[in-house]
């Protein structure tokens, strides 16, 4: 963070059905490109939706790819990943390793018979306040109102939503932003996936506070959007 700003990034790499070892390449390769302090990845990116892809832990080897590019390039990424509990995790991984930072509040259908519910969590990075979100807990105002109770400066999400849906995105993120002032980052899944996702929207996107588009990824597989937002000033 310089200058009250945050380089932000929305990823949509390219994955391969529970190829975690093959995803999390592609995941380095995303960080790289992204050249930002904080890239976001969609929802269960390492794995595809799969759900019965085994639960990624922390220490997983197959993870160094990520651990290394976010070394080499000082950044934070948000991956989505199962993890041990099991949730519909985010991991957040940088050049020390990785730690499982939120899992899915609001689960969705068969996802509710394999994993259990995570709770409205905030992580702070360089002093800005990322409130975190898994596709469903976007839809659900609560879930945004929960995650403001807890001071947020942005709004950060992975995703999965077919073709058809590009537009929800922007729909969503300009409702968190007007309900509760912050900008809004939305990691979208491009490209087929499990779950019944055989065309996926792609179309990440970053919204300022005031609902405005700052940038907006294609519907191509290892394509990306990255802005720099506000970040809160000393004082």
């Amino acid at each position: 963070m310089t200058g009250g700003t945050l380089t932000i990034a929305a990823a949509q790499p390219r994955c391969v059905a529970h190829d975690v070892a093959g995803n999390a390449l592609a995941h380095a390769e995303a960080v790289r490109a992204a050249d930002a302090r904080v890239v976001v990845f969609p929802e269960l990116s390492l794995t595809g939706y799969e759900l019965d892809a085994a639960p990624v832990a922390p220490d997983d080897e197959r993870l160094a790819p990520v651990v290394a590019a976010c070394a080499e390039t000082g950044t934070l990424a948000l991956v989505g990943a199962p993890v041990p509990g099991p949730h519909i995790g985010v991991l957040a991984v940088d050049g020390d390793g990785a730690r499982v930072v939120y899992g899915k509040t609001h689960l969705y259908g068969a996802e509710a018979d394999l994993f259990l519910p995570g709770k409205p969590t905030v992580l702070e990075v360089d002093g800005v306040r990322l409130g975190l979100a898994v596709c469903r807990d976007t839809g659900l105002p609560e879930h945004a109102a929960a995650t403001a109770a807890l001071g947020m400066d942005g709004y950060v999400a992975g995703v999965v939503h077919s073709d058809i849906e590009a537009e929800v995105h922007g729909e969503r993120a300009r409702r968190v932003a007007a309900d509760h002032g912050v900008w809004v980052v939305t990691a979208a899944f491009t490209g087929p996936t499990g779950g019944g996702f055989a065309r996926t929207s792609g179309r990440s996107g970053i919204w300022a506070a005031d609902g405005s588009l700052l940038a907006e990824a294609s519907d191509l597989p290892g394509d990306f959007a990255r802005a720099v937002v506000p970040a809160p000033t000393d004082g």
